[in-house]
């Protein structure tokens, strides 16, 4: 296990978009952290049945967006793209369609390098199936199999990145964020996330190592991304998503302590405290998601992103291009702004990210959170802390204490009704026990066991 005892990044001000103390240069060279922003593009298919019929027509689907896509880049002059292929649910349960896309997709790099003379790299996201059955199989069982084959061969065909938006403790999150249970997210996230993610981790570095790949990061897309847009749907009270989105942080960090480098997926909006602990290179996602996804944090996700990306667009024809190919274009723009204030010097870039961090940092809980101090303070709470759950207790009462500061200084507007929850959050974190076993004798008596198999968690 990788230990981060010190974080990475000990002032605010260095915290910033396009570089990271350990960056990550790929096959084709691209160093990602060194500098540069550099474009990932998300996509998935139009609205459609994946099945053996349909199959063919899914492929040529694959082809035309890399194609045209990557034809757009370079007509941008782009440095650089990263593709990323998340995996439907069908083609992490059939390996061999996710190998016949990934190939696609590289066959479609290849030829971009040699045509445009450019650079791009894969990554490939298998979609995490062990969902799929109630209550899941988290280590075993075909859903299980078929992703570690998925993972395995695409790694074997050449794909740069790995990545998965996994799920472990799901079973427990979903039902706490609608109660608004800061106990159960803590028992999800720091306890049975955490512990499913060292399983995990621990087989997709190793296919990693054996194929040459990069073991990139996971996500907690389930988690805090739902909490964003439950939040956002009125459904449960914004401070509390707010507090949630930290919390996921220290699940997140599994993957790197198992030997992850870099860069973090996108959708983990807490990839910039992952970035300010480890130090490694990071993709973010903000307003360019608003096809999959609406969210108050649309540019201050932009504040230290390493690489820049839109999150999965579907392959439908917009009036200006089929929609991955324009959503390729505003990335590369955003990225050409990102990289042109840098080279006026570190103050012009500490410009542009202060102006993106400070409207929506003024708006909304949510983006409080994220800011480069806020994500700076988070890093040192959960370097310090003794293990995972305590980190999680010692950065729901800090992200309270963020909110509440803010809000009494005038710097952050919190509607009422939402600001008792910050009470009613700190009341419930500090009347969790102090000792974890005790902690998880009381969650065990109170959560749903049924949802899950307490043995995939050790418990």
């Amino acid at each position: 296990m990788v230990e981060f005892a010190e974080p990475a990044f000990t002032d605010a001000d260095d915290l910033i978009y396009g570089r990271a103390p350990r960056p990550l240069e790929t096959r084709s060279g691209m160093i990602i952290g060194g500098g540069t922003v550099y474009p990932e593009l998300n996509f998935t298919l139009p609205p459609m049945q994946l099945n053996a019929e349909t199959f063919l027509r899914a492929r040529r689907h694959y082809e035309q967006i890399a194609s045209e896509a990557l034809k757009r880049a370079a007509e941008l002059s782009s440095p650089g793209v990263v593709l990323e292929f998340e995996t439907l649910p069908p083609m992490t349960e059939n390996p061999d369609w996710a190998v016949e896309i990934t190939q696609v997709l590289l066959d479609g790099i290849a030829a971009a390098g040699e045509e445009y003379g450019l650079r791009a790299a894969l990554r490939v996201t298998p979609n995490d199936n062990r969902e799929m059955v109630r209550p899941p199989f988290m280590r075993e069982g075909r859903y299980w199999d078929a992703m570690l084959e998925t993972f395995d061969r695409c790694a074997a065909l050449g794909a740069d990145l790995l990545s998965i938006e996994s799920v472990g403790g799901k079973e427990v999150h979903d039902d706490a964020l609608t109660m608004c249970d800061i106990g159960g997210v803590i028992f999800a996230l720091c306890v049975m996330g955490v512990r499913d993610m060292r399983w995990l981790w621990d087989h997709i570095v190793e296919i990693a190592a054996k194929h040459g790949s990069f073991p990139a990061g996971d996500t907690a897309c389930g988690f805090g991304n739902t909490a964003m847009v439950l939040a956002e749907q009125r459904m449960i009270p914004r401070v509390f998503a707010a507090v949630v989105r930290p919390i996921t942080a220290i699940r997140s960090l599994v993957a790197y302590e198992c030997g992850a480098v870099g860069p973090g997926k996108d959708c983990g909006y807490e990839n910039v405290i992952l970035k300010a602990l480890t130090g490694l290179p990071m993709s973010m996602e903000g307003k360019t998601a608003a096809c999959a996804h609406l969210s108050p944090v649309g540019n201050v996700a932009a504040a230290a992103c390493d690489l820049w990306s839109n999150e999965s667009v579907q392959n439908v024809r917009l009036l200006g291009a089929m929609a991955p190919v324009s959503y390729m274009e505003q990335l590369i723009y955003d990225c050409r702004l990102f990289n042109r204030a840098a080279q006026d010097g570190p103050d012009a870039a500490r410009q542009l990210r202060d102006w993106m961090v400070e409207p929506d940092a003024a708006l909304d809980p949510q983006a409080v959170v994220l800011t480069p101090e806020s994500a700076v303070a988070f890093a040192r709470t959960i370097a310090a802390a003794g293990s995972p759950y305590d980190a999680g207790r010692a950065v729901a009462l800090q992200a309270v204490q963020i909110i509440r500061e803010a809000r009494e200084q005038g710097a952050l507007e919190v509607a009422d009704r939402d600001a008792r929850y910050l009470d009613i959050v700190e009341d419930g974190v500090t009347s969790l026990p102090d000792d974890e076993e005790a902690f998880i004798g009381q969650m065990m008596s109170h959560v749903d066991t049924s949802r899950f198999r307490p043995q995939d968690y050790g418990l």
